[in-house]
Parts: C-alpha cells; sequence; structure tokens
C-alpha cells in the first residue's frame, strides 16, 4: 500500500472528523445543494438501502422515506451521531467502518453515496466498484451525486501531487487535505463501461454530477 495515499486518506478523516459540527453549513448556506437534495425524490432509491458515507444524515432521511431499510455506514463516530439525532426512523440502522476496508455482509437493492466517490484515490476505484457490485442484489444499482468539475473553483486545489487533493482548513484555520477527484460525467461514465458497468451519469444544477449504475452481470 502507498504510504502517501494512507497519509492522505489518514488526514482526510481526521479532517472530517473534526469538521463534523460544519459539516452541515454548505447546505445551509447554498441553494443549489438544497434543490440538488430534492432530487432524490427522482432517483430509483428502491429496497433495502446501502447508503456509503452517510456523514451526518443530509441524505439519510429521503432514502429512508423511499427505502424498506436503510444501512448507513460512515468511518466517523462524530458525523452518525448527528445522523442519528436527525433521522429517528426504525428502517434505519447506522454503522462505523472503514469503508476501505470494510465489506457488506448482506446485499442489497440499492447502494447509494453522495458527495463520496470523489474522495477516493483513483488507484482505489476498480476495487471500489467490484465492492460495490458484490455487494448489489441482483436488478441492483449503484445511485451516486458528487461535486463536478466546476466546483473546483470553490477549493483550494493542491497541483503537482501524486493523488488529486484539495487543502480544507477549519474555522480555526487548521490546514488538512483531503482527497478530491472531480469526476466529468462524460469520462466517468467511460470509465465504468470500462470496468463493464452500464452507466447514466449527467452534469446537475451546473456543478454536480447524479449517476445510475447497474454493475456486469458477473461481478468477478
Amino acid at each position: 500500500m502507498d504510504s502517501d495515499e494512507d497519509a492522505l486518506l489518514t488526514e482526510q478523516i481526521a479532517y472530517y472528523r473534526a469538521h463534523a459540527g460544519g459539516y452541515d453549513r454548505p447546505y445551509a448556506e447554498r441553494e443549489e445543494l438544497r434543490e440538488l437534495l430534492a432530487t432524490a425524490d427522482d432517483l430509483p432509491i428502491v429496497g433495502d438501502v446501502l447508503e456509503l458515507a452517510c456523514g451526518t444524515g443530509q441524505w439519510t432521511g429521503a432514502l429512508a422515506a423511499r427505502a424498506r431499510s436503510v444501512t448507513a455506514v460512515d468511518v466517523s463516530d462524530e458525523t452518525p451521531g448527528i445522523a442519528r439525532a436527525r433521522v429517528v426512523s426504525p428502517n434505519v440502522q447506522f454503522i462505523q467502518a472503514d469503508l476501505f476496508t470494510w465489506r457488506p455482509p448482506r446485499r442489497y437493492d440499492t447502494v447509494f453515496f453522495a458527495f463520496w466517490l470523489s474522495h477516493i484515490p483513483p488507484s482505489r476505484l476498480p476495487d471500489f466498484w467490484n465492492t460495490i457490485a458484490a455487494a448489489l442484489a441482483p436488478h441492483g444499482k449503484a445511485i451516486f451525486v458528487d461535486d463536478g468539475p466546476a466546483e473546483a473553483a470553490r477549493e483550494e486545489v493542491l497541483v503537482q501531487q501524486p493523488i488529486p487533493a484539495v487543502q480544507r482548513r477549519l474555522d480555526d484555520g487548521s490546514p488538512y487535505r483531503v482527497v478530491k477527484v472531480f469526476h466529468d460525467a462524460g469520462e466517468l461514465t467511460d470509465k465504468l463501461a470500462a470496468l463493464g458497468w452500464s452507466a447514466d451519469v449527467r452534469t446537475v444544477g451546473g456543478s454536480f454530477i447524479v449517476g445510475t449504475a447497474e454493475p456486469p452481470t458477473d461481478p468477478g
């Protein structure tokens, strides 16, 4: 395992743990994010849902309203605490786990992740999508929402880095590096096709991407 990559991911986890109290601020400040949340009503979310990187539960409630059950997973123990207070529903279960090592113990009709794909180093994408394929029940779908290339203008992008990354700061000014890959909708569709997935990825609101993907017939 690449030590630089491991160090960057450790720093990424530390940032989100320290930033838990400010995680919801962009949703309060940006109308386009609130509008993006409304797209959940138009997505094919059905059955038993696995939500990866649930954070503070901004999307979990919308999933729970559409699903038979939701299993929401996040590496931090700070953000799901906020999510549990936000989403009080008998069909939602929260799990703390490292998404790079955790393997789902069962299959799901829908695997959903919002603003998580962009935080995965490119070298780990094939393994990530293999894990998603193995987690999906027959005819299941992966559904995701993330930042598109236009959102890079809002970030302090670090240049000449072996792994795409941005620098973010806490309210006290403390800097943290975070993996950030601003996927283009067309290029991501092609990358998924190369991995055997059938995907529809589109740009929404000018700044975000929303995708629905079906795995290869044989995940192996």
